[in-house]
């Protein structure tokens, strides 16, 4: 059975004809505009164009840092993440169903957060167990009672989403995990749409691309929501140049025009928070903070943390200053709690889930560690505070003994881990050495909670540039794609290029 591709009716087996497509395929409709200009376009002008993509983005500094990594003089290593010129492209009726699925998720999530420092309704219901949530590693004890603006935890989400299924009707789409803590990604989403405007810009006279440019200003807008001050003062708390979203970091301060600032430049009086300048210390009122919560305060949580600010946290709970994303919200995106989003939507909104969760074994429970063990060749198994593809099992990709040393390591902490089938990730055209080929992608969309939820209408399409790969973050060696979410009409706007910015 084929797996669904987001462009062709028909998908040729990656594995059976890794050069690429079949002759003879259908195109769907929301990409024939599309696919009859590519049809035009020769191999040597998209080569030309991708090296020069490249150089713009070398050019720029779009880089992110590999953890671990050394170049020849054994200093850290940073890469470009490859861009693909082939845009991933969204119908708007199904765009449509997915903002109404994030929103509802995202909603839920926010209710969990705050139910699980408050009332506990949730666990006191049974329907999670206290011990699963109030000795997760990522609950802060601290944060019980703790009144945060609006009852908001999660002002920023990443969330990430697949679809799967054959190539016969349309696929399904699943949420694959919720990123609540410090999402990244955002600003290759908008480079991506940048890059693609300079180098095609009759691309976007062919057709309505909805207009992602203006996520700086929602971004803003949501932090300056997170208060009832008057023109509050924002910053951007960086741990530094050192860390693999540092770019991402002085991309969106300088979009947003607000302080990009580090632990030192930070100072706490009288239990309010203030930032050194030129002209004497400025009271800061909203942090987007981009560091975990142990490093946010060394008098509160890591006492070896150079990265925070002592006494923040004092500040914090005194109402004196708003962190975003809230202290604790990670409770609500470990993997071990994932698959309860669909229980959290039904008891906190009274409704069935819009968007589905991938069928979850937990191996905390004896039946699911059997079954996880017994059939580990054929399933993904992932740590629960894993990211960025590391600390995970990938079965069919696996050798018998990185199956055999897993389940080893999985028997020793079972609670540590969960299991999910292994996907057939859609695919989506995509210009390698060897021409245009099948790659299987996600998608990460970034939802903004403020006054209300917002979203601009995309988000940032990872793709496994390695053939036959799963795996798609940019540290097991996959690229980017832009992706566009058609309008309405789907009729060609002089217009769409200027919208938002």
């Amino acid at each position: 059975m084929h797996a669904f591709d987001e462009m062709f009716e028909a998908l040729a087996d990656a594995v059976a004809n890794p050069r690429g497509y079949e002759a003879g395929r259908d195109v769907r409709q929301h990409y024939q505009a599309y696919a009859q200009w590519l049809a035009t376009q020769s191999g040597e002008v998209m080569t030309a164009r991708r090296e020069e993509a490249e150089m713009i983005f070398r050019r720029v500094g779009i880089t992110f840092a590999v953890y671990g990594a050394k170049d020849e003089d054994g200093a850290g290593t940073e890469r470009l993440i490859p861009f693909d010129l082939i845009p991933r492209i969204i119908p708007a009726d199904e765009w449509a169903m997915l903002e109404r699925g994030l929103v509802q998720r995202v909603t839920a999530l926010n209710r969990f957060i705050h139910d699980v420092y408050h009332g506990q309704e949730i666990l006191k219901a049974g329907l999670i167990s206290a011990e699963q949530v109030l000795r997760n590693s990522q609950y802060r004890a601290v944060m019980q009672g703790v009144a945060v603006p609006n009852q908001i935890y999660s002002h920023i989400a990443g969330v990430d989403i697949v679809r799967a299924g054959s190539e016969g009707g349309r696929g399904q789409y699943y949420v694959l995990e919720d990123n609540l803590r410090v999402p990244s990604g955002v600003s290759y989403m908008l480079m991506n749409r940048k890059m693609m405007m300079r180098l095609f810009p009759e691309l976007f006279l062919r057709q309505t691309v909805r207009p992602v440019e203006h996520y700086p200003a929602l971004l803003l807008q949501t932090l300056k929501e997170a208060t009832d001050i008057d023109n509050p003062t924002v910053v951007l708390l960086t741990p530094g140049r050192f860390n693999s979203a540092y770019f991402e970091h002085t991309f969106l301060a300088q979009q947003m025009g607000v302080e990009l600032v580090e632990g030192q430049d930070l100072f706490v009086k009288d239990d309010y928070v203030y930032m050194r300048t030129t002209s004497g210390p400025q009271r800061v009122d909203v942090m987007y903070r981009r560091l975990d919560d142990v490093f946010l305060d060394p008098l509160a949580f890591r006492p070896d943390s150079v990265l925070g600010v002592p006494g923040l946290f004092n500040a914090y709970v005194k109402g004196n200053i708003v962190i975003c994303n809230a202290i604790g919200t990670g409770v609500a995106d470990d993997k071990s709690i994932y698959p309860y989003v669909p229980d959290m939507i039904k008891f906190y909104l009274d409704e069935d889930p819009i968007l589905n969760n991938v069928p979850t074994y937990q191996c905390r429970k004896p039946a699911d560690l059997s079954y996880v063990l017994a059939n580990m060749k054929d399933l993904v198994v992932k740590e629960v505070h894993g990211a960025g593809g590391y600390g995970m099992l990938v079965g069919p990709a696996a050798t018998a003994k990185e199956v055999e040393d897993f389940a080893a390591v999985v028997k020793a902490n079972p609670t540590n881990y969960i299991a999910q089938p292994t996907l057939s990730l859609s695919s989506c055209p995509t210009f390698v050495e060897s021409g245009i080929a099948p790659r299987h992608i996600d998608l990460r969309p970034f939802v903004l909670t403020g006054r209300e939820v917002r979203m601009v209408p995309g988000g940032l399409t990872r793709v496994a540039l390695r053939e036959g790969s799963l795996v798609v973050n940019s540290s097991q060696g996959g690229g980017t794609k832009d992706t566009w979410v058609l309008g309405d009409d789907n009729a060609p706007a002089a217009s769409t290029t200027a919208e938002g910015n």
